[in-house]
């Protein structure tokens, strides 16, 4: 008895122990949950003073959509990695609020990082900065290294500003691709492309080793066309004699050398900057404007764009109302299947569509596309729902940004109305399939396929052997029937004959000038006369009606562990540990599967795609 009384008593004594630790650990995490509950209700709100700088400082690439899942890119942002991108509508919005807001005496747009942007979306911007200085507030600008997109930029504020040893450098437009054919034949294999469409060149990288005379005919027009509205905003903007951008450019070295090889004094010297002013005197410029920061006298009195959208936000509200026009962005490539923002999935865009159609206070839809197109399967799943949005009595516009080529005009095109912009690159009606095989490099190591089938098809589809004549002369059938589809489709929907379509398709890319022309699209215009175009189409009152923003969102969970490492990092807590770290060979495999995209990331399960290789820059 003693023993197992003993016994009972070592046991208990372990069991309280432990009971003891679970407690103590229990409130240890009850605590730590509300500091850092409390931490994020504690978020200081800014506080401007009577006086401020808005500083305008766009990071990356300007974009209509910010690439990445919600919640990695959330993580990434808190822990300060999140990817250089710039969203083209929160620049636009911080412009809105600041033009009639008293405490915003000047808008500061510092240009240093912008890296690139398509022309139409500096066109969206530099109306929106116009639009500003209706309210009589002075734009300045400057940078250190001013690239061409951010001096589109520059040219629309009232003063323009070089750091006197950095640059301008204008390239003009050009589209140069990588050509793999000598590549694919020292590796042995064979690439079966099928395709239809004289001038679809998405396929050309992968046949030749050089740009084929009809896509040197489409690009020379693109990039001529986007090359003089370029010129021609800018030397307006700037009140240029016309020709002016041309001949810096042509004469750019004997003007640098006439200088004494300083580009900075010949950009000053040409009328294209103002003045070369160093960091600190842009600082002592803007204090000239808005006084010193009380904390700090060395600089001005200033409000960051993000802190600034975040309080205006709040303030004014939301801008959904009983009865509204959803804008639904569909950005980058197609793709089958559910995807992350910045890419265009058949199954995740269409779901947003279907949110839009079942939603009661939405009464017509804009489709925001700027994307070359993918995956033909995938983009007929989104037109779909666009057809079934229209019967359930929701008018649809697609607003087009600086690309809507491909499937991008596949998922346009059936809207009831399409704009463009003069810049937006679309058109390439045209599609086709690869199906690579490598029975010959197996072969060169010492591999061989063999079997047998119960059908003259068995096997026909196996990449570890070669094509047959037979399956061959399907997959062009296939890709055949696929562009008499495309051009019936765009036949019925824009009221075109078909052999009209034919001789505007082909694979040919226009910009929206064209595409207006020849009947492609109803419109030139930006997001917001799409926006009033689908008001009216549903009837609805200019002043009644609300913006609806339908976008993958976080789960109500991810949004709540977003929000308390929100908290801990106000209170100095370092998150960076949750965040998905990226290494050197991350970025390699990215910007590998950037340049083979074709290769590594489609998937459509038809191997049949309308996709433009139509990246201008």
């Amino acid at each position: 008895m003693s023993n197992r009384s003993l016994l009972g008593r070592l046991f208990s004594a372990i069991w309280g122990g432990v009971d003891g630790v679970r407690k103590v650990l229990h409130l240890v995490l009850l605590l730590f949950i509300f500091l850092l509950f409390f931490g994020a209700m504690q978020d200081t709100p800014l506080t401007l003073p009577d006086r401020a700088v808005l500083v305008i400082q766009p990071y990356g690439f300007l974009v209509e959509q910010i690439q990445g899942d919600p919640f990695e890119r959330a993580l990434a942002e808190l822990a300060g990695d999140g990817k250089p991108q710039t969203l083209v509508q929160d620049i636009v919005d911080a412009l809105e609020y600041a033009k009639d807001d008293d405490r915003i005496e000047v808008v500061y747009l510092e240009l240093s990082s912008l890296l690139g942007a398509g022309l139409s979306k500096l066109q969206h911007l530099s109306a929106a900065i116009e639009d500003f200085k209706t309210s009589g507030k002075p734009v300045i600008a400057s940078a250190d290294f001013m690239s061409q997109q951010g001096y589109y930029l520059a040219a629309h504020a009232d003063e323009v500003f070089l750091h006197p040893d950095g640059l301008l450098l204008l390239q003009g437009y050009g589209r140069f691709l990588s050509y793999y054919k000598d590549a694919i034949d020292l590796l042995r294999i064979d690439w079966n492309v099928f395709r239809v469409g004289t001038h679809k060149s998405a396929v050309e990288p992968y046949m030749r080793m050089d740009m084929s005379d009809e896509d040197r005919e489409s690009t020379l027009r693109l990039v001529e066309q986007l090359w003089s509205l370029y010129q021609a905003d800018v030397e307006t903007a700037r009140e240029l004699e016309t020709g002016a951008i041309d001949d810096f450019t042509d004469n750019f070295t004997e003007i640098v050398e006439e200088a004494g090889g300083d580009m900075a004094i010949a950009a000053a010297q040409y009328g294209l900057v103002d003045d070369l002013l160093r960091r600190t005197e842009i600082r002592e410029l803007l204090i000239e404007y808005v006084g010193s920061d009380p904390d700090n006298p060395d600089t001005y009195q200033a409000a960051n764009m993000y802190d600034y959208l975040a309080q205006m936000r709040v303030l004014s509200g939301d801008k959904v109302r009983s009865q509204n026009v959803a804008v639904i962005v569909a950005a980058g490539d197609i793709l089958f299947g559910s995807q992350p923002p910045g890419t265009i999935g058949g199954d995740s865009t269409a779901e947003l569509l279907r949110r839009a159609r079942n939603d009661d206070s939405v009464e017509a839809v804009v489709l925001r596309v700027d994307s070359p197109g993918g995956s033909s399967f995938a983009s007929e799943i989104i037109m779909d729902e666009i057809i079934a949005l229209q019967e359930a009595g929701k008018p649809v516009v697609a607003s087009m940004g600086s690309v809507a080529a491909s499937g991008g005009y596949v998922i346009s095109m059936h809207a009831d109305r399409v704009f463009a912009s003069p810049s937006t690159i679309t058109g390439s009606i045209g599609i086709y399939g690869i199906f690579p095989t490598y029975q010959r490099t197996l072969d060169a190591v010492g591999i061989a396929t063999d079997g047998i089938g119960s059908t003259s098809l068995s096997g026909q589809l196996r990449p570890d052997r070669a094509m047959s004549d037979q399956a061959k002369r399907l997959f062009q059938m296939m890709i055949n029937d696929g562009y008499q589809d495309f051009i019936g489709s765009v036949a019925e929907s824009r009221g075109m004959e078909i052999d009209a379509v034919d001789a505007i398709g082909q694979g040919q890319v226009w910009t929206g000038m064209d595409a207006l022309n020849n009947g492609l699209v109803d419109e030139l215009g930006g997001l917001d006369d799409a926006i009033a175009a689908a008001a009216e189409l549903a009837e609805i009152n200019d002043e009644e009606f609300g913006i609806k923003n339908i976008d993958q969102e976080l789960s109500p969970g991810e949004q709540m562990l977003i929000d308390l490492l929100g908290g801990a990092a106000s209170m100095g807590v370092d998150v960076s540990g949750w965040a998905v770290q990226r290494s050197l060979v991350d970025d390699i495999k990215d910007s590998v599967a950037a340049k083979t995209s074709t290769i590594l990331r489609f998937n459509d399960p038809k191997g049949v795609y309308s996709h433009c290789f139509c990246d201008i820059r």
